[in-house]
């Protein structure tokens, strides 16, 4: 009988130290099958925002911990965007190192376009682009200029009395100034200028020049 006890006794002892057998002091992590699931790593992801979009105030990360539960984590930002540019997310050297080879391309893009490219033409009005500027050419006054919306687009009445067909323009390559329409009324003539989303715009006047600046 006492020998019976001992050796129960000695696996008792041995069941706590045996690592495959918790104490009831640990814990556990909990296991799911999804986890044994291999997930793809991560290489580049794009976000693109809509035409509306100005500053990005911050990016809030949800992620997956090693027990399955769900937690977030935000970074503030509060920089200014360019909507028409994605936004990339990557984990990977050789991806960052790709594009900081495309921003630097962009950059120097971007330097190039130094003069206004003509648009279109009329004997008594022209108009020229760059970037998110529209300068417009005419000795006709402008009488007023407001923004409608479905499509996005500026109207300017200019005082002159001329009977003409309606003149359409489209852009002829990717560009903000997507098409201009000429149309005349009674006293004055309407140029609606479409674009290709949401801006805020001013005009600024020189001597027989006008130029809508976006924003």
């Amino acid at each position: 009988m006492i020998k019976l006890c001992l050796l129960l006794l000695g696996i008792s002892l041995f069941a706590r130290e045996n690592p495959f057998f918790p104490t009831g002091s640990e814990l556990d992590i909990p296991l799911n099958i999804a986890q044994n699931q291999k997930t793809p790593a991560l290489k580049r992801a794009t976000l693109s925002l809509p035409s509306t979009a100005r500053e990005i105030q911050s990016i809030i990360v949800k992620y997956k911990n090693l027990d399955g539960s769900i937690s977030t984590k935000e970074l503030e930002l509060h920089n200014s965007i360019d909507w028409h540019l994605p936004i990339f997310i990557s984990q990977n050297y050789e991806l960052s190192q790709d594009l900081k080879q495309e921003q630097k391309t962009f950059k120097v893009q971007k330097k190039k376009i130094i003069k206004f490219k003509k648009f279109t033409s009329l004997s008594f009005i022209s108009f020229y682009t760059k970037g998110k500027t529209l300068k417009i050419v005419t000795k006709d006054k402008l009488l007023r200029s407001f923004l409608i919306v479905r499509p996005h687009r500026i109207v300017c009445d200019f005082k002159r009395n001329i009977d003409l067909k309606s003149f359409k323009k489209p852009a002829n390559k990717k560009n903000i100034f997507k098409k201009i329409t000429i149309g005349t009324h009674k006293g004055y003539y309407r140029v609606v200028i479409e674009l290709d989303g949401y801006y805020k715009f001013n005009i600024k006047h020189t001597k027989n020049r006008y130029f809508i600046n976006l924003h």
